[in-house]
């Protein structure tokens, strides 16, 4: 007979394995894509023809020197090599390959444009579609609720509504990604940000699946972080942006759909700013300006913020130039929406609140600046 002792210890070990786990594939996948970003920095001028960004003329544009956008590669291969590892103790293959394997149209669509720079905005989110609609069919996971009556009577009913939607709502977040992509270190550290938050209630669900490929994801990016920012050696690059938009949209919809106790605004808000940068560059785009939602422009608010905020030094070359100091402020805007989604996770009425608050903000930030009528608060000079 197993006494109560037995039980602790037992739970302890099992504990253990699981934290011992996550720390091997955290620091697995952080190191090496330390390490390939820096080889990839090393070597650069074997590779710079194909691989760098020299082109300074684009509205959102704001590096002044040629610049290797492959940084998604080093992340790529720590993600990988971090999942090996976990699949040497699983008796099959299972969601971690196969996630992984999805992610493949994705990031090859996105680094075929880093080295070609002729891929149509159109070709690229058809590629990621199949990704989404591949993680879809092989894991038969997709969004069955929002908490909103006629829409979960939708969902439903006609199953293939939650579909499209799921296929939509990955597409979508994959490309915001990209959006926020515009100064060192934004969309990296918003998606660790993200990441991490992910991986925390992955566990307090007892996920270590989750948890797992939340924090090895985390770790890869930590890795390109560090040569990314605040000096900007290295981008991340359209395929790094869609890799890691493919895999937070992947992790936030599994996570709803693996534990029913979370609320399908966890998703929402755990993603709150980039899901409003990309839907308010639609509106601003295509129903103010009356062009096509694809077409670039330099009025996103990371690009507002760095030029009527911070531009009086965009050229310093010290480490904290402008271009450094414009993603803090965007890391504080995406915590104001993921710090609500970790702490009232199971609260739909809360989230839709915390959301509305959210919107609010941003489009009140988003004026403020555009009128000339920024917050003094706004104007901090942190770094100097």
């Amino acid at each position: 007979m197993i006494g109560p002792r037995k039980y602790l210890d037992l739970e302890h070990i099992c504990h253990f394995r699981i934290y011992n786990e996550l720390m091997t594939g955290l620091i697995a996948s952080f190191f090496t894509s330390l390490i390939a970003t820096w080889l990839i920095i090393r070597f650069n001028y074997l590779h710079s023809h194909i691989s760098a960004d020299a082109d300074f003329s684009g509205p959102q544009k704001f590096h002044t020197n040629s610049t290797p956008r492959i940084g998604g590669v080093a992340v790529a291969i720590g993600l990988f090599f971090a999942i090996l590892l976990r699949l040497k103790n699983l008796p099959e293959y299972g969601t971690e390959i196969t996630l992984l394997l999805c992610a493949i149209p994705a990031f090859s669509i996105g680094l075929t444009e880093d080295l070609t720079k002729v891929i149509s905005v159109r070709a690229r989110l058809f590629f990621v579609m199949c990704s989404a609609g591949l993680m879809v069919l092989f894991l038969n996971i997709h969004i069955v609720k929002l908490d909103i009556p006629f829409v979960d009577y939708l969902f439903i009913t006609l199953p293939f509504v939650g579909i499209i939607f799921t296929i939509f709502a990955m597409t979508g977040l994959a490309n915001a990604y990209n959006i926020i992509d515009g100064f060192n270190g934004l969309s990296s550290m918003v998606g660790i940000i993200t990441l991490m938050a992910i991986a925390y209630v992955g566990q307090l669900f007892i996920d270590p699946m989750i948890a797992y490929l939340a924090l090895v994801m985390a770790g890869a990016i930590l890795g390109f972080f560090i040569w990314n920012y605040p000096r900007g050696l290295i981008f991340l690059g359209d395929g790094g942006a869609y890799l890691l938009g493919y895999w937070v949209s992947a992790l936030s919809i599994l996570l709803v759909c693996r534990h029913q106790e979370i609320s399908p605004w966890f998703a929402v808000m755990i993603n709150g700013y980039p899901i409003m940068e990309t839907l308010f560059t639609i509106y601003r785009r295509k129903i103010h300006q009356g062009k096509s939602p694809g077409q670039p422009d330099g009025i996103h608010i990371h690009t507002l913020i760095y030029r009527r905020i911070l531009m009086h030094n965009h050229r310093d070359q010290n480490w904290f130039s402008s271009n450094a100091k414009t993603a803090p402020y965007l890391w504080v805007l995406a915590t104001l929406s993921i710090a609500p989604a970790v702490l009232w996770y199971e609260s739909t009425p809360i989230l839709m609140v915390a959301c509305l608050l959210f919107v609010i903000s941003y489009v009140w930030v988003y004026a403020s600046i555009v009128k000339f009528r920024t917050p003094k608060w706004l104007h901090l000079d942190y770094l100097e």
